[in-house]
């Protein structure tokens, strides 16, 4: 569990400069500059993502149930994931509704993925990995949310080929990773 904790302290740390202001990484960036900024924030992202990756793989051997989720819950992560694919194809997909409404897609995607994994898994493992990531994505967004408000940040109407766009790759991103993504990769066959 230690491994886990480790990893998702690096991860989360480095993906939080913003949270109380831009001043920590605004000198990172006058310090290394911009290229070497993002090359020191990838490599220490993946060091932390590998510490998670294999923190998580070992909590896993020896599990620790804190309680029985309730059996329907499955179908409810499943149905939120999909939200969450649909969310994370919106961060990407340029001029689609989903993001001019909400702003932030990928930090609710991240939010809505970490519930949807909170409500059908009860090990402390589970717990402490998904729900390390829920409070990081509250936290980032509600940050997000005061600085745009700060900054009186604006953002253009979407438009509806692009929100059918964004609304078909993530379905269809959810369905190859609920059907084989996720059983190759975790090792957890979702939809059987």
């Amino acid at each position: 569990m230690f491994l886990l904790c480790f990893g998702l302290f690096i991860f989360l740390s480095v993906h939080s400069l913003r949270l109380s202001g831009d001043g920590f990484r605004d000198r990172w960036i006058a310090r290394v500059g911009e290229k070497g900024f993002k090359l020191q924030f990838t490599a220490v992202s993946i060091v932390g993502f590998i510490l998670i990756l294999v923190g998580f793989g070992l909590a896993r051997e020896t599990p620790l149930l804190l309680w029985t989720p309730w059996p329907p819950m499955r179908l409810v992560a499943a149905l939120l994931t999909l939200i969450s694919f649909v969310l994370l194809a919106a961060a990407y997909v340029p001029g689609n509704a989903v993001k001019a409404k909400l702003h932030h897609p990928m930090i609710l995607a991240v939010k809505v993925w970490a519930l949807a994994h909170l409500l059908s898994n009860a090990s402390a493992a589970h717990v402490v990995l998904f729900g390390s990531f829920l409070v990081w994505s509250v936290l980032c967004f509600r940050a997000a949310r005061r600085r745009e408000k700060r900054l009186q940040t604006s953002y253009a109407p979407g438009n509806n080929p692009s929100t059918v766009i964004t609304v078909v790759l993530g379905g269809l991103a959810w369905a190859l990773f609920a059907l084989w993504g996720h059983g190759w990769l975790i090792g957890i066959r979702v939809l059987t």
